[in-house]
């Protein structure tokens, strides 16, 4: 059975061409679109202009820039918008302005057409991930889906050191003053609690535990 276009681009593993920034993931555009045009050759985008101005976005003086998107694979046609942003995610507007943070005063600069291409061509993305390409990591995910079953490496745990090969604690060593540090602001935790911390580091003779004991009292 032929797979569906949904199928086809959603199994393209994209983790090695995408960007991380302001905590959002982009996907390099021309890669994006480069998959799907070798997957399907026919494939066509078109940029939707304001039928108003004939510019390829919209404005609102209120709420800022939006961008549109339209792609077209194997007769099915998707729309996609997206609000053209600066590097902190707050809408861009044809004039500069500020807003409040409990970090202070922030300014938002007016969006130029340089903001807009990058918008557009970050929308025509999202629009491609609404044919599969990419679409797990909008929904989150770190891998894409696949019918295999997945493969479980184990994890080896950190050896752990046997009791003879331990340094020695002394009373009186370089370590006992720390020691004698820890155990004084952990005594609430009792005796044998410290003890038992202790001996995953030092081996101690009957002298040093009986110190801990004084120090705990």
């Amino acid at each position: 059975m032929q797979k569906s276009v949904f199928e086809t681009l959603s199994a393209i593993n994209v983790n090695d061409k995408v960007e991380k920034k302001s905590n959002l993931t982009y996907l390099s555009w021309a890669w994006a679109w480069g998959e799907v045009k070798k997957a399907y050759p026919s494939a066509t985008y078109n940029v939707v202009f304001d039928p108003n101005t004939n510019k390829p976005y919209f404005y609102d003086e209120t709420l800022g820039y939006m961008v549109m998107t339209s792609v077209t694979i194997n007769d099915e046609t998707l729309d996609m918008w997206l609000p053209v942003m600066d590097g902190a995610n707050q809408a861009m507007k044809a004039q500069p302005y500020e807003y409040s943070t409990r970090y202070g005063v922030k300014t938002v600069d007016a969006a130029t057409m340089f903001d807009i291409n990058k918008t557009l061509m970050r929308c025509l993305t999202k629009n491609l991930a609404m044919f599969g390409l990419g679409h797990y990591i909008y929904a989150g995910e770190d891998l894409p889906e696949t019918n295999e079953e997945p493969k479980t490496v184990a994890k080896k745990a950190p050896a752990k050191k046997e009791a003879s090969e331990l340094a020695w604690l002394k009373v009186g060593d370089d370590n006992w003053a720390k020691v004698s540090a820890y155990v004084e602001a952990n005594k609430a935790n009792g005796y044998e609690t410290i003890v038992a911390q202790l001996k995953r580091k030092y081996q101690m003779s009957n002298k040093e535990l009986n110190e801990i004991k004084k120090i705990i009292g």
